[in-house]
């Protein structure tokens, strides 16, 4: 069966793609139109803007948002949400979970990207990891969006995890800002998404479920940064316990 199932995966792949570009384009004047309400309003409306894309486009081809909560969210509570990073396709969830003022910290590579990277930087704070200076002034910006009361996401791994493992080592930027503005950690688990694209390869892509768990909020208030190992550990604890809940890993 394989090689039937093969040319199937490869027809719905470029389909998925034709949709996504064609979504691209129908999104990117209203996402321009959003930049002269300014910064803050007009990156919310940037969002709500992402999400509908995101509904419609898992809409047409055939993949199930779905959200567990282990632990009750308050939609109101603002917090640093941290995630794992395993897929390209961990954006679209990201977006579609947060029921809540959200700014993202995404990789600079992706403002490469034809038309799709204007939105991405109209929407995303962006880092080069490889340069200090942008590392410093996109921490600038995550704590500017914390003061405006907007929750962030970070990927503590930094990066693609390509192992057999879980998680990846985490960075400490997400516990420092954490402690720092004294704002709680919401991890989140993107249980599926490895299966629907694996990072392998881009025509990998697959219907089906893309669950995100919402684990219990790590509270950090009264911490101080000489905290931040043992916040580090117990929030990567937490999600690689959750993980192996989800998924199956070589023990």
């Amino acid at each position: 069966m394989k090689w039937i199932w093969k040319p199937l995966q490869l027809i719905y792949c470029l389909y998925a793609f034709l949709i996504f570009v064609i979504l691209t384009f129908i999104a990117f004047p209203f996402v321009m139109i959003a930049l002269s309400f300014g910064k803050i309003k007009g990156g919310n409306i940037i969002y709500k803007i992402c999400k509908t894309w995101g509904w419609i486009w898992y809409l047409l081809i055939g993949i199930r948002h779905e959200e567990i909560l282990e632990s009750p969210h308050d939609t109101k509570q603002q917090y640093i949400f941290v995630g794992n990073h395993s897929s390209y396709i961990d954006i679209p969830p990201i977006v579609l979970f947060a029921h809540q003022p959200i700014r993202v910290l995404g990789k600079y590579e992706m403002v490469k990207i034809p038309v799709f990277g204007l939105i991405y930087r109209a929407a995303v704070i962006l880092v080069d990891r490889s340069n200090s200076d942008t590392r410093a002034k996109s921490v600038r910006a995550l704590k500017a969006a914390i003061k405006n009361n907007i929750s962030i996401f970070i990927f503590p791994e930094g990066t693609f995890n390509e192992t057999a493992e879980p998680l990846k080592t985490f960075y400490d930027g997400a516990f420092r800002i954490a402690i720092e503005t004294q704002t709680p950690i919401k991890p989140i688990l993107l249980v599926d998404t490895q299966d629907r694209l694996h990072f392998r390869s881009i025509f990998s892509l697959t219907p089906g479920k893309n669950r995100v768990v919402y684990l219990k909020e790590v509270p950090v208030q009264g911490l101080k940064m000489s905290d931040i190992p043992a916040l580090r550990e117990e929030v990567y604890q937490l999600m690689d316990a959750g993980l192996r809940r989800y998924r199956s890993y070589a023990v």
